[in-house]
């Protein structure tokens, strides 16, 4: 007997604050640092723009090429990431409750690279669902030991007591915040 759906209400408030950062991104903007020492802002579009597809190959229970940098990605950053997630959405329309792919992890995903994009853009995170980085914290402060941290997330740094959830899971995914 099939499972019922995944609540994707978080998923696509995520895909929304996201798609809503990147409509934020001016060209000029692409070769400015962010939170990711060895990113760009325009390395970390395209990061974020690739990342729906990854996580639909996974659902799919193919590998993605982890070795590969994503596509670069044009001024149409916000329609291809909306045509990346809406695939994204429909593959967890679909998907069992044993998907390979967590929906938490990719809320975590989002989250971390949300927060990155605004620190990136002088937004603020505040107004975000915060909803979404609290998914994607639970999963990460359980999954996210030191021994799997890579190069992708440095250590744990420290969050002031009062930062909002998208700087605490920023933190706790290793960003100076």
């Amino acid at each position: 007997m099939p499972s019922d759906p995944p609540d994707l209400t978080l998923l696509t408030a995520a895909v929304d604050q996201v798609a809503d950062l990147l409509g934020r991104v001016d060209d000029a903007a692409l070769d400015r640092p962010t939170p990711c020492a060895d990113w760009t802002v325009g390395g970390l579009v395209d990061h974020v723009v690739h990342a729906p597809v990854v996580f639909t190959t996974i659902m799919r229970g193919e590998e993605p090429d982890w070795a590969s940098a994503p596509p670069r990605i044009g001024s149409d950053r916000v329609d291809r990431f909306r045509e990346a997630s809406d695939g994204l959405v429909r593959s967890w329309e679909s998907a069992a409750s044993d998907s390979p792919s967590p929906l938490d992890w990719q809320l975590a995903e989002l989250a971390v690279h949300t927060w990155d994009l605004a620190a990136s853009l002088d937004e603020p995170t505040d107004g975000l669902d915060p909803r979404v980085a609290e998914a994607g914290w639970v999963f990460m402060t359980a999954h996210l030991r030191p021994e799997v941290r890579g190069e992708a997330f440095g250590p744990e740094q420290p969050a002031p007591p009062d930062a909002d959830a998208y700087t605490r899971i920023a933190a706790f995914a290793g960003r100076v915040v």
